[in-house]
């Protein structure tokens, strides 16, 4: 096999470049379609490392319990029939549950600057154990962390305290009115990657349940475990015990028990079947690319029949000609892949930026995975070589006298 030369990748480019207009549009439907990739699975990949730092906060030795859901809102919230001491009782006997904390989580009218906002309201248990669990996966950036005799007190998540929330910082000792009393700020949580945490107040258990006029009832309960490689078992008996106690079959329940592996592998599914999609839609768009490549190549072979007659007559071999067609329709292609990998990485920073800034914390991460994006590439290149090989094949069939003839 002769080796191509480097005159042929020069002859190529001059070809190119002199049918600018042309190769410009018919790299469009490539990098289109290679931006579409490299931008949507970027940030796929990305949004799938945020939500799984938010199922870090609860820590793989964490189960939470919730009753059935009636509509959106704070977990346990819109649950028809509540969570009760009962409950608690009846988890906490289970074996392998080391700690059972119910759980309050509230939406309420807050003012603070003379601008009125809603936040939701979270307790912290009146228990010294189970309040050092609650405070595990949370660090106090500025003041300190409440103490279970402070009364009118409350820390902030890192986005409440921000300007955009009420028009102006919140800082350590300034008071919130909420549901019309005053609170003293001790604490502000330092940002986290859960939106969760960065949007709660929390307050200590008594003085939620007397500014909420709660009784027997939670919105959740979080159960610690005695041994994390036990949770899927614990979990298990935590649903059985609940069945017994209210009667209820197995697919019949009105209560969920949930574990962080569960979630995480449900969302991962999600973002899975998405980036199906995505890929899915961008091999459309590669195809129409693919098919604008070879209209390309075929238009020009019928435009430079004399200039193929000329070569050949000059002594250009047959697959000297195929080389330089099937180069420009490659070249047509690795450009196009490699703007559309740089214009899709631009617009998975671009578009994270901006989910970022509008919600106050990291929503959206950009995840590089070089393999995607150079491979990304390399399919470009090969539908491109693909594409020209008919109407290369077919340029270097020609024969001169014929080709100088038209």
């Amino acid at each position: 096999m002769i080796p191509v030369k480097k005159d042929y990748f020069v002859l190529a480019l001059g070809n190119l470049k002199h049918r600018g207009v042309r190769s410009w549009l018919t790299i469009l439907g490539v990098f289109i379609g290679i931006a579409a990739v490299v931008a949507l699975i970027t940030l796929g990949n990305g949004l799938r490392e945020v939500i799984t730092d938010q199922f870090s906060t609860l820590s793989t030795d964490k189960l939470t319990i919730l009753n059935a859901e009636t509509g959106m809102g704070p977990p346990g919230s819109t649950a028809i029939t509540k969570l009760n001491e009962h409950d608690v009782e009846i988890i906490g006997g289970v074996n392998g549950v080391d700690e059972t904390i119910p759980r309050w989580i509230r939406i309420a009218e807050m003012e603070f600057n003379k601008n009125v906002n809603f936040g939701y309201l979270a307790n912290i248990p009146n228990d010294a154990k189970q309040s050092e669990i609650i405070q595990e996966n949370l660090e106090v950036e500025f003041g300190r962390w409440l103490k279970l005799e402070d009364r009118g007190k409350i820390i902030l998540g890192a986005h409440m305290a921000k300007e955009e929330v009420f028009g102006k910082e919140v800082k350590a000792g300034d008071k919130i009115l909420i549901k019309g009393k005053s609170f003293e700020v001790i604490g502000i949580l330092k940002a986290a990657s859960s939106f969760q945490v960065n949007a709660v107040v929390l307050m200590n258990e008594k003085d939620m349940k007397e500014l909420l006029d709660i009784n027997d009832e939670y919105d959740m309960i979080v159960v610690q475990v005695s041994d994390s490689e036990d949770t899927e078992i614990i979990a298990e008996r935590i649903k059985n015990a609940l069945r017994k106690d209210r009667n209820e079959d197995v697919g019949e329940e009105d209560f969920s028990v949930q574990t962080p592996l569960q979630a995480i592998s449900g969302v991962n599914t999600i973002l899975d079947i998405i980036n199906l999609i995505v890929a899915g839609i961008a091999a459309i768009s590669l195809i129409i690319g693919g098919m604008g490549i070879a209209n390309t190549m075929y238009t020009s072979v019928l435009e430079r029949t004399k200039e193929i007659g000329i070569m050949k007559s000059i002594g250009a071999k047959n697959k000297e000609v195929l080389y330089i067609f099937i180069i420009e329709s490659g070249l047509l292609g690795l450009i196009g892949g490699i703007i559309g990998a740089v214009l899709g990485i631009g617009l998975a920073f671009g578009i994270s930026a901006v989910a970022n800034l509008a919600f106050g914390s990291e929503i959206l991460k950009v995840t590089l995975e070089y393999p995607l994006i150079f491979g990304s590439i390399a399919f470009a290149f090969i539908i491109g070589l693909l594409s020209g090989l008919m109407p290369s094949f077919q340029a270097s069939k020609l024969k001169p006298v014929d080709a100088l003839r038209k």
